[in-house]
């Protein structure tokens, strides 16, 4: 899904700089997006440790959702600015992937609630531009809360309590694009691809102490409305 759309997007960037003059991004202006986005996550994970130990066939997947963000960005200069990136949570499944886990708990094993804002250094490639593409690298820090097992997990683990997901640092890259509408609106496209990693752990009346570590590392591709000002 996203691949397609990266490949579609780069020869539009690479256009974009033909494009006729438009007011632009200047320096010191504020752009505030709003976008609908969708997180997809390119998921693995390590099997289960049992009280130490190993267990073959216990990894898991993480599976894909949408939300709302919202995005400042302000600019420096005419071609770099800083954007905080703050998303409204998501909620995602966590599902049985290995042989041996999916046979004590099919399918969807927790849920969990996410906040990953990020701060992003980006560089504008034609700022004054109707179609004005963007690069960017930052740091994100990612937030689980409100995660529970699933009636499927309490039953194949006989009782499951004390859950836990660390929180993530990592990194973050950009691509996108605005698209000047006039009276200082503007249409935006983005892709990012963050990197998310966490340790769950948990207790359970089969297994004992239960940890593993899931890198989750999603694609978010984004499509909203921007206001300068």
């Amino acid at each position: 899904m996203f691949k397609p759309f990266a490949r579609c997007l780069l020869p539009v960037l690479a256009l974009s700089v033909l494009s006729m003059p438009a007011s632009g991004l200047d320096m010191g202006d504020l752009m505030v997006r709003g976008r609908l986005i969708n997180i997809e996550p390119d998921s693995s994970s390590s099997n289960v440790n049992a009280d130490g130990n190993s267990v073959p066939g216990t990894n898991v997947t993480v599976d894909s959702a949408m939300t709302l963000d919202i995005d400042f960005v302000y600019m420096l200069t005419p071609v770099i600015g800083v954007e905080l990136l703050l998303d409204l949570s998501s909620q995602h499944s966590i599902s049985s992937e290995g042989n041996t886990l999916f046979s004590l708990a099919p399918g969807t094993i927790m849920k969990t609630r996410v906040l990953p804002p990020a701060l992003i250094l980006q560089y504008h490639l034609a700022p004054y531009a109707i179609l004005s593409p963007y690069v960017g690298a930052g740091l994100n820090y990612t937030y689980f809360f409100d995660t529970k097992a699933t009636d499927s997990l309490e039953s194949g683990l006989k009782g499951v309590s004390d859950i836990d997901l660390d929180p993530s640092f990592g990194w973050v890259v950009q691509v996108g694009a605005d698209y000047d509408l006039g009276n200082e609106w503007y249409l935006n496209a983005d892709l990012k691809y963050m990197q998310i990693d966490t340790k769950a752990s948990f207790y359970s009346g089969l297994l004992g102490n239960v940890d593993l570590s899931v890198d989750i590392n999603p694609w978010v591709m984004g499509i909203g409305v921007g206001k300068r000002f």
